[in-house]
């Protein structure tokens, strides 16, 4: 069972997942955003085996230089975007100056890409490469629990017009990968309440089921 709490972080609210499987004491984190003062508190007696990355926008690595630093864990990011953690530029801190200073970090050390498992807290994760709102965005699926960043959100989608997202891909994403899974399946979105595909593919204005 996969025990999922959700910690909305920042001035752009972002989701932070921490999830942890049957021992208690074992945990990884997807997109620990800014402020992540209350997910720090919650990780305190935990072991993180790893901070896993949808993609390396700076409102959803802004608490990776503090957790990676206290627990020593490793981060995981699609190979695209593996020289954005530490550009400013490139994760779009240096264009927010009203929500953040310039946020740099070391380099994540290890890349994800289409088709990898990845195996944590007794759990395996699947990863889908999505590009369109960033080039090397991935949604991350753990039976019935897909965890999709930026890309899908309840009845809205990511927005494309940031350093290198592009509609097309974006909508090809979720026609061609994310659509394709179990209506049942929960969406755990990067902002805002979480869905379902079925109910995505039922009402969502963005993009149609087909």
């Amino acid at each position: 069972m996969l025990k999922i709490r959700t910690f909305t972080l920042g001035p752009l609210q972002t989701n932070a997942y921490l999830l942890q499987g049957e021992n208690p004491g074992k945990a990884i984190i997807i997109d620990p955003g800014m402020n992540p003062g209350a997910l720090v508190k919650a990780i305190q007696d935990l072991e993180i085996e790893a901070i896993v990355l949808t993609h390396a926008h700076f409102d959803h690595m802004g608490g990776v230089d503090e957790i990676r630093k206290m627990k020593g864990c490793p981060v995981y990011l699609h190979d695209l975007e593996s020289d954005w953690l530490s550009s400013p530029k490139l994760n779009g801190s240096m264009n927010w100056p009203q929500a953040t200073p310039p946020l740099s970090t070391d380099p994540a050390e290890y890349a994800m890409d289409e088709g990898q498992k990845l195996n944590f807290i007794g759990h395996t994760f699947h990863v889908f490469h999505t590009p369109g709102h960033s080039p090397g965005s991935v949604s991350l699926l753990c039976g019935e629990d897909l965890f999709a960043g930026d890309v899908l959100f309840r009845m809205g989608v990511g927005r494309t017009d940031l350093t290198g997202g592009r509609e097309r891909d974006l909508i090809d994403s979720i026609q061609n990968k994310l659509y394709t899974f179990g209506d049942e399946v929960r969406v755990h979105p990067g902002h805002g309440p979480k869905t379902t595909i079925g109910y995505e593919k039922q009402n969502n204005p963005y993009v149609s089921a087909r």
